[in-house]
């Protein structure tokens, strides 16, 4: 694989740069950067591919395993392909069940526009994956203003090498993202690309006043603007997220089967993100009859407040507390 920073001096340059380019216009074509340009010339020069050297995909009784050093010529154009389709790839399994993967990149734009990064911005990154998108914080701010981490060691081994095999150095620290990363703080931004079960509010003590975080909790993203050591409040916004659970805090991932409600209901994206959310404090039927008296809303009605170390979900206004919610620990 390449050396040069943001490309790639190998075979691969030409082809893999035509498939960054089509991923490019089809990013754009979404709009999402019409809020802030500046991320497109991120996505135009960081390769992917050198990201996901091999990747998992469905495949009758199991998964099949693409890479880029496969001998049969169709399969390394599968690989290309696919390292460039604007989905998310399964980059290690462990015992049949994901631990890591590459998000979808157009999701990855939208969470870095929403962001509102600025120049001279620090950013933390919980959950480093392949290191693609440390890449491209990286791209934007420099090296030195990113941080990620992960509590893997074989995970940050491989983001290391990935993002100095793209040209890019930033800080990647092996330890349960729960804690931050006090020794590289103050930071201005802190993004998770993992989903937690509440934001901890040790991160809080890490942030310059006014900094945000944006982080998929349940199947939301919620963005908190933090105001003091003790003090985090924001909303979810209306787009549905699904990430690796964050491991180190004890979390089990939730959902499958839903019972006491109609089949439909049980499907829906809302209501299941509102058992998510509701994390088995309430049954599922006593749920729905309080999101259909509320007239069903939508996640972007939803917003959560951290203080003293507590936190709590609300809908609308900060007083409007949900009723089936209690106020819980943030870890």
């Amino acid at each position: 694989m390449g050396t040069e920073r943001g490309g790639g001096a190998d075979g691969l340059a030409l082809p893999a740069g035509r498939a960054r380019a089509g991923l490019v216009r089809e990013i754009a074509a979404t709009g999402v950067w019409d809020r802030d340009a500046g991320w497109r010339a991120a996505f135009e020069r960081v390769p992917r591919h050198l990201f996901v050297p091999y990747y998992f995909v469905g495949a009758p009784g199991g998964h099949e395993r693409l890479w880029g050093e496969d001998p049969d010529p169709a399969r390394r154009e599968r690989w290309l392909r696919g390292a460039y389709a604007d989905q998310p790839l399964a980059t290690r399994l462990r015992d049949g069940e994901l631990v890591s993967s590459s998000s979808q990149p157009s999701l990855m734009a939208k969470m870095l526009v929403d962001l509102e990064v600025r120049d001279g911005h620090r950013v933390l990154e919980i959950g480093a994956g392949t290191g693609y998108n440390a890449a491209l914080l990286a791209h934007r701010l420099g090296d030195d203003a990113v941080t990620t981490v992960d509590l893997d060691p074989e995970i940050t081994e491989s983001a290391r090498a990935h993002l100095a095999a793209a040209g890019y150095r930033p800080a990647v620290v092996t330890r349960d993202g729960a804690r931050g990363c006090a020794e590289r703080a103050p930071f201005d931004r802190i993004m998770a690309t993992c989903a937690l079960r509440a934001v901890p509010v040790g991160w809080l003590g890490q942030c310059r006043r006014g900094a945000l975080i944006l982080a998929p909790v349940a199947t939301g993203l919620l963005k908190l603007e933090v105001r003091d050591a003790e003090f985090a409040q924001g909303r979810f916004l209306p787009t549905p997220a699904y990430f690796v659970a964050v491991r180190g805090e004890g979390s089990e991932p939730r959902g499958g089967a839903v019972s006491g409600v109609p089949r439909r209901v049980a499907r829906d994206d809302v209501f299941r993100f509102l058992l998510d959310l509701s994390g088995g404090r309430v049954e599922a039927s006593e749920l729905l009859a309080w999101w259909e008296e509320a007239g069903r809303p939508g996640r972007e009605r939803f917003g959560v407040t951290v203080s003293g170390g507590r936190e709590w979900v609300w809908l609308d206004e900060p007083g409007r507390t949900c009723g089936w919610w209690e106020p819980v620990g943030g870890g």
